[in-house]
């Protein structure tokens, strides 16, 4: 919720300043900027800076840049992930709460079945929002009815099914405007996974809760939640369960993530190492279907936490190393993609931004039709040199920022 409604950006700029104790040189210097360029900006006798900014600024005031941002006029509207049209259907799924009835519940056998093909199509379908907003409504109502009707230990595996059905709902809500359904889901599944008492559903949830508490802008509760959960199942990753051993290494890697966003550089590293490591000990081949966790992943890892260090050079240099082909999902492909063309435009290399954003889409269009960055880079260069104008265009009306 935004709660400075009627204030410019220079005035919320200046709210948030103040409320960090930080002077006007002292952001200054930690952006890279002179006290009387922050000046001009609370003062809005220029522009509001634009996205790397913008990251830059909400990083050293440890808030949101969504909340640092607000409603940057039509513009910020635009920039923001479009509302996809199952949006209703699921938001009334998940608003529904199952009650006893007659019917015999599903099979948990058919029911796991189903979850694995929502998880395949998650990963294999290039509409794969609209293949989940298709897929969800049934999926929430059916694992709904077994956990109430299942007792005992199917109970237990009926909530864990229930917990990831939850998660994959939050894949769908991820980037649309639907802020309080993505926190009542991701609460419901790790009150689900704490039902179950399954450590693999344990992580899982525990996965998807950091993420929220971390684009919320609350890096400290992100963190808080990663590392009760690291210590809690380590002593369980001993027992030859690759799905578990893989869930352990996605929780490191998203301590690494999470550090990363609060400028954290050494700490990043480190647990990037340490998510790295657990790779290694995974099989050939093996792809953790919910977090995408795997040997082929680290490389996209490194782009990510380079990425969110404002390390562009860096992050090219990784993204070189690692062969974007080889990450078998679609839209996790296209994500780290994303994550390459922030890296191009953090070092002002505007047609290799553009033609990274471009490879994006034909692997997976609904990744960058709903994402925040990839949508504000295409939308800058829209004013950009000649060379990248005309691609950027096309890039704009096939993702709805022009018509």
């Amino acid at each position: 919720m935004d709660f400075l409604p009627e204030l410019t950006f220079g005035q919320r700029l200046k709210v948030y300043r103040e409320r960090s104790g930080k002077t006007r040189a002292v952001l200054g210097g930690l952006v890279g900027r002179s006290a009387e360029w922050v000046k001009a900006v609370e003062t809005d006798r220029i522009l509001p800076p634009r996205i790397h900014m913008l990251d830059r600024i909400a990083r050293a005031l440890k808030v949101d840049v969504s909340a640092l941002a607000g409603e940057l006029s039509a513009r910020s509207a635009v920039v923001n992930g479009p509302e996809h049209p199952a949006l209703a259907s699921v938001r009334d799924a998940v608003n529904r709460f199952a009650i006893s009835d007659e019917a015999s519940p599903e099979s948990l056998t058919s029911l796991r079945e189903r979850l694995a093909m929502a998880w395949r199509a998650r990963h294999q379908a290039s509409d794969h929002r609209t293949v989940l907003g298709g897929l969800l409504p049934g999926m929430l109502r059916d694992v709904q009815r077994a956990a109430l009707a299942y007792e005992g230990d199917e109970r237990r595996q009926a909530q864990a099914l229930l917990a990831e059905t939850f998660g994959l709902t939050q894949m769908f809500l991820a980037y649309q405007p639907a802020a309080e359904l993505l926190w009542r889901v991701a609460d419901r599944a790790m009150v689900a996974a704490q039902e179950s008492g399954d450590p693999e559903a344990l992580a899982c949830a525990g996965w998807f809760l950091c993420q929220v508490h971390r684009d919320a802008g609350d890096w400290d509760t992100a963190m808080a939640v990663t590392l009760d959960l690291l210590s809690a199942l380590e002593p369980r990753t001993a027992d030859g369960n690759t799905n578990l051993l893989a869930l352990w290494g996605a929780l490191n890697f998203e301590a690494a993530y999470t550090a990363a966003r609060a400028g954290e550089e050494g700490r990043a590293w480190r647990y990037w190492d340490r998510a790295d490591r657990v790779a290694q000990r995974l099989p050939q081949g093996f792809y953790q279907p919910q977090t995408s966790f795997s040997q082929v992943i680290m490389g996209a890892h490194a782009v990510t936490v380079a990425v969110e260090l404002q390390k562009s050079g860096e992050a090219v240099r990784q993204a070189r190393r690692h062969d974007s082909a080889a990450i078998p999902s679609r839209p996790r492909r296209a994500r780290h993609l994303i994550e390459v063309a922030r890296a191009h435009y953090g070092k002002d290399d505007k047609e290799a931004a553009v033609m990274t954003l471009r490879q994006a889409y034909e692997s997976a269009p609904e990744t960058i039709r709903f994402n925040g960055y990839a949508r504000q880079i295409t939308l800058d260069l829209l004013d950009g040199p000649r060379s990248a104008r005309d691609d950027a265009r096309d890039l704009a009306i096939k993702v709805g920022l022009l018509s």
